[in-house]
């Protein structure tokens, strides 16, 4: 058997026979990545670099988006479920994680005090469905019954303490990861002539993941505030990160999204 060149037979996986050329090219691809890692990973930044952002970029990737004139907040799911012991979504585990409502309200805050919209989403489901509501959803992650109207729990509650939405702000209620399936988001955000949508909330591997990638999908410029998003660990927090803004959106670090936030809308926009 003939290997591509690249690739050290010590890190191949016993056996290779049967093993197609396309197959082992990528195991001399990972076998680099392998021996790159001898050395402590780096820490991920607010862009969410890792050992693969020079890739990244020669293919292309990571591009600016850049901000439009009319940003509008969008909160995911900022619900007790996330930030109570013992619930099973709790993100205390993951520090950062557990740190990002502080984030969420300083955003709250500077988009109400400049008349930026400020919308939530929130998801519910019909008591007497039997979660039938959540459709094939439910099979695959049962903890989602939270949000069941109802459940004795009472996690599905809003996070309180500045992070509730208050009269005139617009709430969307969900069934799915993304704010938009399902919904009016995409029509709530157009008809107030939205361009730019600041995301925050959780999570970052599931809602806000899936919000993300629909609003780049719909044409609004997603900003993700990546210290106020939460997790449930350190690498899907980071890896969700690093994806998003390679793909699908600009990750910003809290000072970038408050300059904006504060800064409001143009005259003429308004």
């Amino acid at each position: 058997m003939v290997l591509p060149v690249g690739v050290p037979t010590r890190l191949l996986p016993s056996p290779t026979i049967g093993k197609t050329h396309y197959e082992l090219l990528y195991l001399a691809h990972a076998s680099r990545d392998v021996m790159a890692t001898e050395s402590p990973a780096p820490t991920m930044t607010v862009a969410g670099t890792h050992r693969g952002d020079a890739r990244y970029a020669v293919s292309g990737f990571g591009n600016r988006l850049g901000w439009g004139a009319r940003p509008a907040l969008l909160l995911i799911d900022v619900c007790a479920a996330y930030w109570t012991p013992g619930s099973p979504l709790d993100v205390h585990a993951h520090a950062p994680s557990a740190a990002a409502p502080a984030v969420m309200r300083r955003l709250v805050a500077a988009a109400r005090t400049s008349g930026v919209p400020v919308i939530w989403t929130a998801v519910e489901y019909a008591a007497e469905l039997g979660m039938r509501d959540a459709g094939i959803f439910w099979h695959k992650s049962k903890s989602l019954n939270i949000w069941q109207v109802g459940d004795p729990r009472g996690l599905h509650a809003w996070l309180g303490d500045g992070l509730e939405p208050e009269a005139g702000e617009t709430v969307v209620k969900k069934k799915y990861p993304s704010g938009f399936f399902g919904t009016t988001l995409a029509t709530e955000l157009q008809v107030r002539g939205v361009d730019t949508v600041v995301i925050c909330g959780v999570s970052t591997s599931g809602c806000v993941r899936a919000t993300t990638l629909d609003a780049m999908q719909y044409g609004f410029r997603p900003m993700v505030v990546g210290s106020a998003c939460g997790d449930r660990s350190e690498e899907i927090h980071n890896g969700n990160l690093f994806d998003m803004n390679a793909k699908y959106a600009d990750v910003v670090d809290e000072e970038e999204a408050i300059a904006h936030l504060a800064k409001g809308w143009p005259a003429e926009a308004n």
